[in-house]
């Protein structure tokens, strides 16, 4: 008899650990050592959740309501999302269409799960999230990454999806405005993109986890708004994680064709079940209740955007083109690849980032996991004064490397 246990699934033997964890994991053994370092890396708000919706969740528990609800989510939770859809992008879905879950990447998660078989092609537009190649992994399906680069201000194009798509394509996936680069598709673009998907038939993952904080004036399109065609192949993604200010609460959801809706409701009410009630609950006041909060929190993300863009485009060697969207900037340093730091040669973005952090004490996100190798995210979910601490610091890691 063998001592040798038998392997793990081979689906799950091929998903990768986050490459972003080890400088995460560096920050927070130095944070907790007592080292003054300052993170860029956090993709989530510094702002805590408005008080009213707090007070809402408070009230959830006081008022007992903790018990199961049903797989999909409460049902006043999926009419007030599509109440919020309807009045900021124009989008009608309605409650049966719906399917709450634990966050936004849970949505997409299953979403995957009941759109894909094994073999399946899912195109991811790139520089994406790196979860996104993961959880398609886990779908059993197979991701091909479409990229764009800087002089593309990081956006593919209708002509670089369409070489893409093969007899085995089922899905694209499209973040805008996007982790990691900020940048946001216009309408026009979208349109052209949405023309090749309903050509093709694939359906499309449109993760607008980002949607509501947008800048310059811009007006946000969601593809899934061009016409009914585009609409009916959408898997609209959302949730009250950014623009909300509650990550921790974990309520994302999904909209899709009552008959997608049904599937992932019946896959949640085998695995997860629905989230938290006292979190949907504090959710329903969070996208029915006064939105004021939300805009002065996205006018100080705007604020510290231009701040950040401006400075770190003063400093010798770096550069940044200006995000439209999200809270995150990318940071090209391609001019110190091969070049020796602290006498070390620098070989790509993540020896630049880890030496960023061991000397100039401060954790970035590097991106060659997010198919944008040479680039560096810095997130400015953070306060002013820290961003400033940052920028100071990166000026002195240059200059005495």
């Amino acid at each position: 008899m063998s001592n040798e246990l038998k392997p793990i699934s081979k689906v799950a033997a091929q998903v990768q650990a986050s490459t972003t964890l080890v400088i995460d994991s560096m920050f927070k053994d130095m944070k907790a050592a007592g080292e003054d370092v300052v993170g860029f890396g956090a993709g989530e708000p510094d702002f805590p959740t408005p008080e009213h919706i707090k007070q809402a969740g408070i009230s959830a528990i006081e008022g007992n309501k903790t018990k199961y609800t049903p797989a999909a989510g409460m049902m006043e939770l999926r009419k007030a999302a599509c109440y919020r859809l309807e009045q900021d992008f124009g989008l009608k879905y309605e409650p049966q269409s719906v399917v709450v879950a634990s966050g936004a990447k849970h949505a997409i998660y299953i979403a995957l799960m009941v759109l894909c078989d094994p073999g399946d092609e899912v195109v991811i537009a790139a520089p994406y999230w790196l979860s996104y190649s993961e959880m398609v992994k886990q779908a059993s399906a197979v991701p091909v990454i479409v990229a764009a680069g800087e002089e593309q201000h990081f956006k593919i194009t209708a002509e670089q999806l369409e070489k893409a798509i093969t007899d085995k394509t089922k899905v694209f996936m499209l973040n805008s405005p996007s982790n990691p680069t900020g940048m946001v598709y216009s309408r026009e673009e979208l349109e052209a993109i949405a023309e090749v998907c309903v050509r093709h038939n694939i359906y499309v993952i449109a993760d607008d986890i980002y949607a509501n904080l947008v800048y310059d004036g811009i007006e946000y399109t969601s593809i899934a708004a061009l016409g009914e065609e585009i609409k009916r192949r959408c898997i609209v993604i959302n949730g009250v994680s950014k623009s909300y200010a509650m990550t921790g609460w974990r309520i994302g959801y999904a909209c899709a064709e009552p008959f997608i809706a049904k599937a992932m409701s019946n896959y949640l009410s085998h695995s997860t079940s629905a989230p938290s009630t006292i979190s949907q609950v504090a959710a329903i006041e969070a996208l029915k209740g006064p939105q004021e909060d939300i805009e002065e929190m996205r006018k100080a993300f705007e604020a510290r955007r231009d701040h950040l863009v401006e400075r770190m485009n003063k400093i010798e060697g770096i550069s940044c083109i200006k995000p439209q969207g999200a809270f995150y900037v990318m940071m090209n340093m391609k001019n110190f690849i091969g070049k020796t730091m602290y006498g070390e040669v620098i070989n790509n973005d993540g020896d630049f980032a880890r030496l960023f952090l061991e000397k100039g004490k401060v954790a970035t996100v590097p991106c060659e996991s997010f198919a944008a190798p040479g680039f560096i995210r810095w997130s400015y979910a953070t306060s002013m004064s820290d961003i400033d601490k940052g920028l100071d610091r990166l000026e002195q890691f240059i200059k005495n490397a």
